[in-house]
């Protein structure tokens, strides 16, 4: 319970520290918040440590009432399916503020501060136990990612942060609509409590495992849910805000929105959408299916018309992403376990491209594909992580892009809940398309003549960008090579969501899970 709390809480009293900093003293506030970012990872390694893969069930639970006449309370806690997005988050967190000591030059006070509560809040929404925490939260990040791109982004910031906040507010409102239908229903109508409403995700879960909610209901609350979450994912048709802030956003910001804020949109179609209302699912599959496989293939076709890097590299993100809510609702043990390691690869791999290219933007001040050429002649070790991540992002058999995508697939194709093989099919041209427009930029930037003056004399990766890098290539090898140290921990959280997902559509459950001591309702209602 400790562990918890102090990897929630520690960025935000980073935060509060950093305030009390005189705005000029820059090195003690890059410092500073690199160690609170570094600690946290470290503690999060306890709770690692301490997890028990065995059980499928939340663990670490802290449960503190707040709002009673709402049953709203401080509830947070983590099963196998959290836990990895949790980590990414710990991780992620100290290679950001890394990469923004060259990255950003004015504010430096400001930013770090929204660095450290966009930590928290993202490490929040992993991990709520409350449908009111989880919105609060949710909304919270909202407000440090607006300030990030429209103080720090390029040109066109102020565009691309009124076209992000739209986008989310949109998506939130509905969120909240749903929640207080969903809370209005189960406290009510369904546990006939005294506050006639309740906001306790597993008491509600518990509820609806025993008396789902009518179909025809379901269905609206799913809807209304699913819009909030595809938008942040961003699924097609819901997209177009990302490219603009990806484009637009410093480097650090195009990291963490890359590899940490899309990812809570997928976590919420598992934990919400699949969870909660099951009925719905088995009817919406096809249709989100049908918008993850034209997502895959638009998001790849447009990638490959890019002259922007930064900006191909965020339509790879659409198409990525695709395989992830792809795989989700294939609604199969292969399937959001494929889902949930991808979320952790795109994270690594399309984190480090946008790292990565930022650094030859710092060098350049331009991105754009025809300024260069040849330069692996001048940046040997920076062309060899860069093809790391990008055969990442491939997926190349020995890489971890390979593990995720292969699950999804292999998930999607043998799906009793899809049952229809063209879905695989045609997803499975996005890999060609990868490579294609992957390998298109990789050849121009960094082969062939080099005939531009300007990339004669550029400096290859510095110690600090090694520092940068490294990390992020032993998981992207770890996972590709030995990915069960990290399928483990939500393997049995999988297999109980998709026993009840059977038990609902077929009434039988497919895989025995270890014993439990833990029930789910251990926290009362």
């Amino acid at each position: 319970m400790a562990i918890l709390l102090t990897i929630l809480f520690l960025p935000l009293a980073g935060a509060f520290l950093l305030m009390l900093v005189n705005k000029k003293e820059a090195k003690v506030i890059q410092y500073t918040a690199l160690a609170i970012s570094l600690a946290t990872f470290v503690i999060s390694f306890s709770l690692m440590a301490h997890f028990d893969s065995n059980n499928p069930n939340f663990q670490f639970i802290v449960n503190i009432e707040w709002i009673k006449q709402f049953d709203a309370g401080f509830r947070i806690g983590v099963d196998g399916m959290s836990l990895l997005l949790v980590m990414l988050t710990a991780f992620i967190a100290p290679i950001t503020i890394l990469s923004s000591f060259s990255a950003i030059e004015k504010r430096q006070k400001e930013y770090y501060v929204m660095i450290l509560i966009l930590q928290f809040a993202m490490t929040g929404v992993f991990i709520s136990l409350d449908i009111f925490l989880f919105y609060i939260f949710w909304e919270i990040i909202l407000i440090p990612m607006y300030f990030i791109i429209g103080i720090w982004g390029g040109k066109d910031r102020l565009y691309a942060t009124v076209k992000f906040f739209i986008f989310t507010v949109v998506g939130s409102l509905f969120m909240l609509v749903a929640i207080v239908w969903l809370g209005s229903y189960v406290g009510g109508t369904v546990l006939h409590n005294d506050a006639g409403f309740t906001t306790n995700f597993m008491v509600i879960q518990h509820a609806l495992d025993n008396q789902p909610i009518p179909l025809d209901i379901q269905k609206w609350i799913f809807l209304a849910f699913a819009l909030s979450f595809c938008i942040k994912v961003p699924l097609f048709p819901f997209h177009t805000w990302l490219p603009d802030a990806h484009t637009e956003a410093p480097t650090p910001g195009s990291v963490v929105l890359a590899a940490v804020l899309l990812k809570m949109g997928t976590y919420g179609l598992i934990r919400f959408n699949l969870d909660l209302f099951p009925q719905a699912s088995f009817y919406y599959a096809p249709i989100i299916s049908t918008l993850a496989v034209v997502g895959i293939v638009y998001g790849a076709l447009v990638a490959m018309v890019q002259t922007d890097m930064k900006r191909l590299v965020a339509y790879s993100s659409v198409s990525h992403l695709g395989f992830v809510v792809l795989g989700i609702f294939s609604m199969t043990v292969e399937g959001i376990q494929g889902g949930i390691i991808q979320m952790v690869n795109h994270g690594l791999s399309t984190g480090m491209l946008f790292l990565l290219v930022g650094m030859i933007y710092e060098r350049r001040h331009t991105r754009d594909i025809a300024e260069f050429g040849g330069i692996a002649r001048v940046m040997p070790a920076f062309t060899v992580f860069f093809s790391i991540a990008m055969f990442a992002s491939v997926g190349l058999p020995g890489l971890n892009g390979f593990v995720g995508e292969f699950l999804t697939l292999f998930g999607a194709f043998n799906s009793p809940f899809l049952n229809n093989w063209s879905y695989t099919i045609v997803a499975t041209s996005g890999v060609i398309f990868a490579a294609v427009y992957l390998l298109w930029m990789f050849q121009r930037v960094m082969f062939g003549a080099n005939t531009n003056p300007q990339n004669h004399a550029l400096k290859d990766i510095s110690k600090r960008e090694w520092a940068l890098l490294v990390p992020m290539v032993v998981f992207i090898v770890w996972i590709g090579v030995y990915p069960s140290t990290f399928m483990k921990v939500s393997e049995n959280s999988t297999k109980a969501l998709v026993n009840k997902l059977y038990e609902k559509k077929f009434g039988y459950k497919p895989y025995a899970l270890p014993a439990s001591t833990q029930q789910k309702a251990n926290i009362k209602n």
